[in-house]
């Protein structure tokens, strides 16, 4: 089986690393999207481990039909895509009182509308040879509404995302679609491996700091071909952390 993947957001940080372990996992072709940041060093990672590698920017706090056409061009680049990971998601860390409309749409249209348009794009090729693989980001506590000081849009834009996600993988199960959800923790230095973060402390109950090795394995795992009697799930990788990260909650 020829695989293919989309990862939203993946020139730096989690997502490159999550490009480059589905490369590694055998994915014939990893496509990325990116919006500033040079996608380079994660397409020189992705064809290192074996895949073949392209880019297309996007902007997902532009218009619509300027977000669509450019998923359209990726897919039709590349071939059909049967696996999402969306990992595009804004983070704005502010007291209410201190928010604007500017901050509500970079949360509503960064986090929510990008990851309906993003599966929007995937879905209909899915459909077609009933088999897809959709992976969304929440943080930490959002499957709850969780309420963290700072988190109000942000932590609001991430609940709605789960919804979202959750209600799909009951729609999509049928057309053997899964759909999850992962919820990072603690993870500020989004570069480092396993064995860096070991080193770095963290206050998570399990006492060392993220890396984008853990969200990856989970990414991995759902991403499976064999893995389709697991979805509509929230998987946590926090390390135990029930808290949001609130220093910058000014």
């Amino acid at each position: 089986m020829t695989r293919r993947a989309l990862v939203t957001g993946a020139a730096s940080g989690l997502a490159a690393g999550i490009a480059a372990a589905l490369a590694r996992d055998g994915f014939s072709h990893v496509a990325i999207t990116y919006r500033e940041t040079p996608p380079d060093a994660t397409l020189r990672a992705i064809e290192a481990a074996g895949a073949r590698a392209s880019a297309t920017r996007i902007d997902f706090l532009d218009d619509p039909a300027a977000i669509d056409a450019a998923l359209r061009a990726a897919s039709d680049a590349t071939g059909p895509f049967d696996t999402l990971v969306h990992a595009v998601g804004p983070l704005v860390v502010k007291r209410f009182a201190r928010l604007d409309l500017d901050d509500y749409r970079a949360m509503f249209d960064g986090n929510v509308r990008s990851a309906v348009l993003a599966t929007r794009a995937v879905l209909p090729a899915m459909r077609e040879t009933a088999f897809g693989r959709i992976v969304l980001f929440g943080m930490n506590g959002s499957s709850a509404t969780q309420g963290f000081r700072g988190f109000t849009l942000h932590g609001a834009a991430k609940s709605a995302v789960v919804a979202f996600g959750k209600a799909l993988a009951i729609e999509e199960a049928p057309h053997g679609i899964t759909v999850n959800l992962i919820e990072p923790g603690h993870i500020r230095d989004k570069e480092i491996s396993r064995a860096e973060a070991a080193r770095v402390s963290s206050p998570s109950p399990r006492g060392r700091a993220g890396s984008y090795e853990d969200v990856a394995d989970v990414v991995r795992f759902l991403a499976a071909a064999e893995r389709d009697y697991v979805t509509g799930a929230v998987i946590a990788v926090t390390g135990g952390l029930t808290q949001a990260d609130e220093r910058n909650a000014t």
